[in-house]
């Protein structure tokens, strides 16, 4: 089964829910891995992606997403600071563009990033510009298309949303916003002319089925570049005493990812540390994208 459905995918194929659901059981595991690695070489190549981001703006989050020591609800004993100022942002920016990454991303807390930020990010991005080869991304909440627009403007190319975990799942871990609202900031990226970077979080007491539903919704959404984030449970949050899930689970998850998004570049993210054991196994199973630094 697994390479009946590896060819269905090499020949333009998709493969169904139903059939990733198979996938997700079958064995012998090792023969989903290598099928998955053969899939993204053929699909995409061997080369690796490589993004770098800077917290621009830390903690004082309003929303309640319990895998995050970004919100005010939690006692996590965060930094926190309002935005970064531009020396620090300039001076991280060059580091990585001399380092030879692909992507410079501005990361901030909080449900949505204000106006007047959203212009002093503006023109961090306008000057990192001139000044290095960096493609640059953002991930500030829940945009506006103008505000989308007003970063677009600015030579800010990528919009990171990330949908977490599967809809169906989603208000277990989070109520202060909906998915809908997610993918409503999606869509607003897309029509501004932006990518768009979105993927989740696995380990938060979902079931395989659920990574499976994010999989696919993702799919619908046409993401192309796809970050991959253990749970990393951090004390003072909801979900500090969560179980790690085992090697297996995670692999299998990278590996059915790999077959519902062949062309995709899929990205090691937050947790990686804790799987660094299986950085040589997770690549040969699919990944071909890294957040670095």
């Amino acid at each position: 089964m697994i390479e009946k459905l590896k060819e269905k995918v090499l020949n333009g194929g998709r493969i169904s829910r139903e059939e990733a659901f198979a996938l997700a059981y079958a064995g012998p595991k090792n023969s989903l891995y290598k099928a998955a690695g053969e899939i993204r070489d053929r699909m995409v190549g061997k080369r690796f992606d490589t993004c770098s981001i800077i917290n621009a703006r830390s903690g004082r989050c309003s929303e309640n997403c319990k895998w995050c020591a970004q919100s005010a609800l939690f006692k996590t004993k965060i930094e926190e600071y309002e935005l970064i100022d531009e020396e620090t942002c300039l001076q991280m920016a060059k580091l990585n563009d001399e380092y030879g990454v692909d992507k410079f991303s501005f990361v901030t807390s909080g449900r949505a990033l204000s106006d007047h930020n959203i212009d002093r990010i503006c023109d961090y991005a306008r000057k990192i510009k001139q000044h290095s080869g960096l493609h640059l991304c953002a991930s500030m909440g829940l945009l506006t298309k103008k505000q989308l627009q007003k970063l677009k403007q600015a030579g800010i190319t990528r919009y990171h949303c990330n949908l977490e975990t599967a809809p169906a799942y989603f208000s277990h871990l989070c109520t202060s916003h909906t998915p809908a609202e997610k993918i409503e900031t999606i869509r607003a990226a897309y029509e501004v002319g932006m990518e768009v970077c979105s993927g989740g979080i696995i380990g938060m007491g979902e079931s395989l089925e659920d990574r499976i539903d994010l999989a696919l919704t993702l799919r619908e959404l046409n993401i192309k570049s796809i970050p991959m984030n253990i749970l990393n449970p951090i004390p003072g949050t909801p979900l500090e005493g969560t179980p790690p899930l085992s090697d297996e689970e995670i692999l299998t998850t990278i590996a059915v990812f790999r077959f519902i998004h062949p062309d995709a570049f899929l990205r090691f993210a937050g947790g990686r540390m804790l799987i660094a054991h299986l950085e040589t196994e997770a690549i040969k199973a699919g990944i071909n994208a890294a957040i670095v630094g």
